[in-house]
């Protein structure tokens, strides 16, 4: 039996037995209501930490550049690539033609 199976087993046995428990927790002892009031505010709490997370990440990720920004640092790094290899070409000999 290799590792993976012998984790997927146990995570198996755990998951019914804590079913188990938690049925009898909820039907067959004086304490059901305070597990399902526990239960309650556990899933509750867990939903609203997940959206004020997501308000934190929106509210402090700065916003994307605009399009027209990127657009002209491209064709500034395109011109700078450019303007080296025109000179290099120059220096070996001609301007090359433009047809």
């Amino acid at each position: 039996m290799s590792k993976d199976q012998v984790v997927g087993v146990l995570l198996l046995v755990v998951g019914v037995l804590g079913i188990i428990v938690y049925g009898w927790l909820v039907f067959l002892t004086e304490w059901s209501m305070l597990i399902l009031q526990i239960t309650g505010f556990v899933a509750v709490s867990a939903i609203l930490a997940i959206i004020a997370w997501i308000g934190y990440t929106l509210a402090t990720t700065p916003p994307p550049k605009p399009i027209e920004e990127i657009e002209k640092e491209i064709e500034e790094e395109l011109k700078k690539i450019e303007e080296p290899s025109k000179s290099e070409s120059e220096k070996a000999g001609g301007e090359e033609r433009k047809e």
